[in-house]
């Protein structure tokens, strides 16, 4: 990106190619066009294989319906090269680029003949940002990824399940292995981006899905490196290297809500027992022994009940902004449905339209999860159709 160009968006000017075969590079491709870079989309003319990966609009499969490639795809511009048999078009579009993004391994590369350090070498500006599962070196570079394979090997997989432990892990879903390498991704390349600000250099910045699920691993690493303890897959709550009890509550209306009860913070105790005493349930958690923290913490079971009970007298809604306007630390638990008549997300206009073309019309999309002070909003675009600006971009018909 020329230090000269000055844009109304984070990065406005900076741009990028991108050849990704899974979500993990759609996804940064992604964050970067919403953030205003000018993002170019290579596929094969076959079509990348996430326009094969459902739900599908209207339940009709196709390359052009898929949701998943919807999500991922927005804000770019798209165009077909078959370089399977040249790389010679891939080449030229490489010439103007502030930013490669590859997903294919080792492998896949030497076998189209594509050199990631020989490109950064002949485009000494280029950051070329890699994300594969293992990484471009080491002896399980090429070994089949997943989304459920990295968690496994990176370790968060061993933390996600219940607390039956006859029970399995449990995949988690969302593909957040995808997901967590793609924020490591983003952050290595601001960091390659600052460094050829004051070099005028590029790099090969190489993402490893596996490495980056393994240093996500929450409260595993610190218990297994200093008291070497394992920590306990628990449903629905931070693993541990001991059981706790559940901090979801059930209420009157079906609907759950979650609720922190942390009986170390007095006061946090002290709230929710004069919320309770209020409405009549309080029972003996006024009497004097429980204001002493090693007695509430012997009489957690007995806690934990009265705790339930009282949530049962009120709907899920009540409770959460109630408790939320007393201090204490509650949430409600919605469904992917309840998100869009959630008050907050609607007086911020979270959510956005993007107008899907005359078949699909307007389609409601999740919005940016920031806000500038210094820069206005990107317009937000569909995704692009397979092969859509190849006249464009390529300057032919194809």
């Amino acid at each position: 990106m020329n230090d000269a160009v000055h844009g109304a968006h984070p990065y406005a000017g900076l741009r990028v190619l991108e050849l990704s075969e899974d979500i993990g590079g759609e996804f940064l491709g992604r964050l970067l066009a919403e953030m205003g870079a000018e993002v170019i989309k290579v596929e094969h003319p076959r079509g990348a294989p996430t326009r094969a990966i459902g739900p599908f609009a209207n339940g009709q499969e196709g390359p052009e319906n898929s949701l998943t490639f919807w999500y991922y795809n927005n804000n770019k511009r798209g165009v077909t090269i078959d370089y399977e048999a040249s790389l010679e078009p891939l080449s030229a579009l490489l010439a103007d680029r502030d930013i490669f993004i590859t997903t294919m391994q080792p492998a896949r590369l030497a076998e189209l003949g594509l050199d990631l350090y020989a490109v950064a070498e002949a485009h000494p500006a280029l950051i070329v940002v890699s994300i594969t599962a293992y990484g471009l070196t080491g002896p399980w570079k090429d070994y089949k990824p997943s989304n459920l394979v990295a968690l496994a090997g990176g370790g968060p997989l061993f933390m996600c399940g219940y607390d039956d432990h006859s029970i399995p892990p449990i995949n988690p879903g969302g593909d957040q292995a995808y997901h967590t390498a793609t924020t490591q991704a983003h952050i290595g390349l601001l960091a390659a981006l600052i460094h050829r600000q004051a070099t005028g250099l590029g790099q090969v910045l190489d993402i490893s899905m596996h490495s980056a699920n393994a240093v996500n691993m929450e409260l595993g690493n610190p218990y297994w490196f200093y008291p070497k303890a394992n920590v306990l897959r628990q449903t629905c709550r931070h693993a541990q290297p001991v059981m706790t009890n559940s901090p979801l509550f059930q209420c009157g209306d079906g609907r759950y809500v979650y609720y922190t009860l942390i009986l170390g913070d007095e006061k946090a105790w002290i709230i929710l027992v004069e919320w309770m005493e209020e409405k009549g349930l309080a029972a003996q958690l006024t009497d004097p022994e429980y204001s002493e923290l090693a007695f509430r913490q012997t009489h957690f079971d007995e806690i934990q009940t009265l705790v339930e009970c009282f949530f049962l007298l009120m709907d899920a809604n009540e409770a959460y902004l109630e408790g939320q306007r007393r201090g204490l630390p509650i949430g409600i638990v919605n469904a992917p449905e309840d998100l869009f008549n959630d008050e907050h997300l609607r007086a911020r206009s979270f959510f956005v339209e993007i107008d899907m073309g005359p078949e699909h019309g307007p389609v409601v999309f999740p919005g940016e999860g920031y806000r500038f002070t210094a820069f206005g909003s990107v317009p937000r675009h569909r995704a692009p159709r397979l092969g859509e600006h190849n006249a464009e971009v390529l300057g032919k018909a194809e």
